[in-house]
């Protein structure tokens, strides 16, 4: 039987970290089938629905509005509409909003489907050669407050880590890893995932922090850095 039937429920749609072709089959059933898109950039969603050549209303969710709009889509999806939630890149809910939406529409008895699909913190796991076995993501770390408690908390942490990082901050990021957790931990950043330069540079925290500060670093950044030795 075909899982897809238009119901009233939510479907969380991952979209590309880059590269377009790696949307699925699936996702973009789903995306041609249900009536609204909630989309974190209406713009840079805009941009993939064309390629794809759907055409479906859009309708902005974001971290500064997620507060305000959840409930109004929560009435519509129990009036009778299908809703497909996608963020600017990647699964909803990794590090982009989704939470709120899912949690409030599980408390309302309705349907939640999960398409499995791109995200960032894997293809960076494998190709840092670190072990993938048991490890914990970050996402990103506070700015300000609660930036050392977090990074003292990793250095006692044994399983692989997983961080994101924004360019103008990947230098302080590295350097203050280095000062916790240690110069000579091993770590892997890659960036620009799926997409034409992508690059993936492996190496100690110290050595990391020499190749990054040598350059104007630029795209999205993974950093995974290997846990304390039991």
């Amino acid at each position: 039987m075909d899982k897809e039937q238009k119901n009233s429920q939510l479907y969380i749609v991952p979209t590309p970290i880059g590269n377009l072709e790696d949307i699925t089959l699936r996702a973009i059933k789903v995306l041609k089938m249900v009536d609204i898109i909630i989309a974190e950039d209406t713009r840079t969603s805009g941009v993939l629905l064309k390629h794809l050549e759907i055409q479906k209303p859009l309708q902005s969710y974001h971290v500064f509005n997620e507060h305000q709009t959840v409930h109004s889509i929560i009435k519509k999806i129990k009036e009778g509409k299908t809703f497909a939630l996608i963020s600017d890149a990647g699964t909803p809910s990794i590090s982009d909003p989704g939470f709120l939406l899912i949690r409030e529409c599980l408390k309302e008895g309705i349907a939640i489907d999960c398409l499995p699909g791109a995200t960032a913190f894997v293809p960076a796991l494998v190709k840092s050669g670190l072990p993938s076995e048991r490890f914990v993501f970050e996402g990103f770390l506070p700015h300000k407050k609660g930036r050392k408690t977090r990074l003292e908390a990793l250095a006692k942490e044994e399983r692989t880590i997983i961080l994101y990082e924004s360019p103008h901050r990947i230098v302080k990021c590295l350097e203050q890893l280095a000062e916790h957790l240690g110069k000579e931990r091993k770590a892997s950043v890659s960036r620009e995932l799926t997409k034409l330069h992508e690059e993936t540079v492996n190496g100690t925290l110290e050595e990391l922090v020499q190749i990054f500060s040598a350059k104007t670093p630029k795209g999205e950044f993974v950093v995974v850095v290997e846990g304390r030795a039991e």
